[in-house]
């Protein structure tokens, strides 16, 4: 082969080496062709940076809530209708394709990628968005990420329940903290402690403590439990994780667990409803850390073993950054070991309704009542328990538009057996 390719070169074989100068000289024009493109885009890398998101991971809906905020997409003409946002109203977002914008004074470009893969059993969409921008400096995009992350606590807070993967509650509508009505000094102190909680994550990490929290609402049915859970979220703009232990096992309960970011509230709500939280057998080891062998084979049939549970909330399984919620109606069906410090730091009982309260809800209901007026009906509903039966008597009374002084004076209330719920 050698002596033939030196043949043709020699000149022996004219249309041979015709054609292989021919071959020689239009591969060499090829790859010159390409040196320009290969030297821009080798320009191109070490001239700017790019950040990449998924649809799997939890930051791309916070960047399409931040491109809901932003001026620039009033000029985009190609947009998506996106419901998944907003649970009042329709939202446009960007179509897949390659935008432009500026982002504090520099140009940033935008791809929106989509594609669907239809092999599977069901047909999966995978989108992704990749933001490239001029410059070197990583602190520029950790800017840019720190402005989606603030645009994300703005906007609202969520609720997620677990369905193979975290879904959000659409039409949810949180509580304002002031419409939870607690004891005196309660709520101060509990809004404080969950405020230098999320300020001490320096201090957690320097003293080498894992930094998470844990909470107990404890009390009877309707005395505002979920209700004080939903408004601490809104408060400190934290998103809600509700879990139901009946449908999880110790290895769901770990992947729910992992995927739930920082700076959210892990809901566990009737605890003492489920088998994860109930007290261990006598026949089992009270005093240790697991559960006994019966109650490990009825919860690995039926939810998440006691085990299972304690090591998400303070164990090698336990996440960083997240106060963790326990709500019971029955504090004396609980474990011992679900309710040491490290696992639960800070219990509030929220018992029955006292006078003190019912006046305040009812004064939040009727701004211009006077503190007589809230009195006397405060009196004449002694039979209500709870502010849940309160609550539903002082609808009832402003049903309509809300009644005069004096109609609200002579209202005709249920009477003490009757309780309204």
């Amino acid at each position: 082969m050698f002596e033939l390719l030196k043949k043709m070169l020699a000149g022996r074989n004219d249309f041979a080496s015709g054609g292989l100068l021919l071959m020689v000289i239009g591969a060499l024009g090829v790859y010159l062709r390409a040196v320009p493109e290969a030297l821009w885009w080798w320009l191109v890398r070490q001239t700017t940076m790019v950040v990449t998101v998924t649809d799997d991971d939890a930051a791309f809906v916070w960047v399409k809530e931040w491109f809901l905020e932003q001026k620039f997409l009033r000029r985009i003409r190609h947009v998506d209708l996106d419901t998944t946002l907003r649970a009042e109203r329709i939202s446009m977002i960007p179509t897949p394709g390659k935008h432009w914008f500026w982002h504090r004074g520099r140009p940033f470009e935008v791809w929106f990628h989509r594609t669907e893969n239809s092999e599977q059993r069901y047909t999966r969409r995978f989108e992704s968005l990749t933001f490239r921008t001029v410059g070197r400096k990583r602190a520029v995009l950790e800017r840019f990420v720190d402005d989606v992350v603030r645009s994300h606590t703005r906007t609202q807070v969520n609720l997620y329940w677990y369905n193979d993967g975290w879904e959000r509650v659409q039409g949810y509508t949180p509580r304002l903290l002031d419409s939870v009505v607690l004891e005196s000094g309660e709520e101060d102190r509990l809004v404080q402690d969950v405020a230098q909680f999320r300020s001490a994550r320096l201090k957690y990490q320097r003293l080498g403590i894992p930094y998470h929290r844990g909470y107990l609402f404890y009390g009877p049915p309707g005395t505002g439990k979920t209700s004080l859970v939903s408004a601490l979220g809104a408060h400190f703009a934290m998103s809600i994780y509700s879990i139901n232990l009946t449908e999880f096992n110790d290895r769901t309960l770990m992947t729910a667990i992992n995927q739930v970011p920082r700076d959210s509230i892990v809901l566990f709500e009737d605890i003492d409803c489920m088998n994860g939280g109930q007290p261990r057998t006598e026949t089992g080891n009270r005093g240790g850390e697991t559960a006994s062998g019966g109650s490990r084979a009825g919860a690995a049939q039926n939810g998440v073993t006691l085990s299972g549970l304690l090591n998400v909330l303070d164990g090698f399984l336990a996440p960083t950054g997240v106060l963790f919620v326990i709500t019971t109606n029955h504090f004396s069906k609980l474990d011992e070991a679900l309710l040491r410090p490290g696992r639960i730091d800070y219990r509030l009982h929220l018992g029955q309704a006292s006078s003190q309260q019912k006046m305040k809800l009812y004064r939040r209901f009727f701004p211009e009542a006077d503190e007589a007026e809230a009195c006397e009906f405060v009196e004449r509903t002694a039979f209500t328990t709870t502010m849940a039966e309160f609550q539903g008597l002082l609808l009832a009374v402003e049903s309509g538009g809300g009644k005069p002084r004096e109609e609200r004076r002579g209202v005709t209330l249920p009477d003490e057996s009757v309780k309204v719920r």
